[in-house]
């Protein structure tokens, strides 16, 4: 594998991008990448992301309409990109389809992560001095309730990293966008009781926290990251910020009911999306 202090040349960073992208259009996994093109740093693995999605615009027309983010950790960052054609609005839809929002499964099942998320209504845009909590706060139009969907494009035995992981998007497939919360109550949410039903039984009860503690620091965090590398938000990009009950599995086809505790309960299901 590449050393640290040896970066992915662009050919490189191209090849491994055209294969991440491959996947993810299709739904196949493989395993991890070969090591002339493999990231091994965190510089690397955020250029192969990039490139992803530059790919994905090319071929399919795709665009980066949020992010998913965490506070970083001593050897990590945490952000990946939301793409257009994988973030489910509820309000697309009067009412809980019956066929189901469209997700990569495995058998039968998908993983979800009850997060908020947080509509921009104006940009952060790249400049000189740096965002405060305040100003991030104002440019917030919005929260929702959401459920983060995941998938890997890497199979269950690759010996993969966190730079595979950081590259290929945080396992990341899509977002489910539910209904507005009051902004305050979001800001305040620091735990709540998650419980989970399929066609009215029991899936998952637990008291879940913020891994944040705080569900608007990560933003932060994500607005001074982009900004410190002449990025930045825009208005509309929607921002997920952390789970609060893990990943558990949830069953394609059966209708869903997630309560958030007090701040409310969504219904919805799933159905399949044939891989290759």
């Amino acid at each position: 594998m590449n050393a640290p202090d040896h970066p992915l040349s662009p050919e490189a960073i191209q090849t491994a991008a055209h294969a991440l992208a491959t996947r993810r259009l299709t739904g196949r996994v493989g395993g991890a990448l070969p090591d002339p093109c493999r990231p091994t740093t965190l510089s690397d693995a955020l250029a192969v992301q990039a490139a992803v999605s530059a790919e994905l615009a090319q071929r399919a027309g795709e665009r980066v309409v949020g992010w998913k983010c965490g506070l970083p950790g001593a050897d990590t960052w945490v952000l990946a990109p939301l793409y257009a054609s994988t973030l489910y609005r509820a309000d697309d839809r009067t009412d809980p389809p019956v066929a189901g929002w469209p997700v990569w499964a495995q058998q039968g099942r998908v993983k979800v992560e009850p997060e908020l998320a947080f509509v921009l209504g104006r940009d952060l845009p790249p400049r000189a001095q740096a965002y405060d909590t305040e100003e991030v706060r104002a440019s917030i139009a919005s929260a929702h309730l959401a459920l983060e969907l995941i998938d890997s494009r890497y199979d269950e035995q690759a010996p993969v990293h966190f730079a595979d992981r950081l590259a290929d998007g945080l396992v990341n497939q899509g977002l489910w966008l539910g209904p507005a919360i009051d902004l305050a109550s979001a800001y305040a949410a620091q735990a709540l009781d998650i419980a989970v039903t399929a066609d009215a039984q029991p899936l998952l009860s637990q008291h879940g926290a913020h891994p944040a503690g705080d569900p608007l620091q990560p933003l932060c965090w994500l607005a001074e990251f982009l900004r410190g590398r002449g990025q930045g938000l825009q208005a509309g990009q929607v921002v997920i910020t952390g789970s609060y009950a893990g990943a558990p599995w949830v069953p394609v086809g059966p209708m869903l009911q997630v309560r958030f505790g007090h701040l409310g309960t969504v219904a919805l299901s799933f159905q399949t999306r044939p891989r290759g």
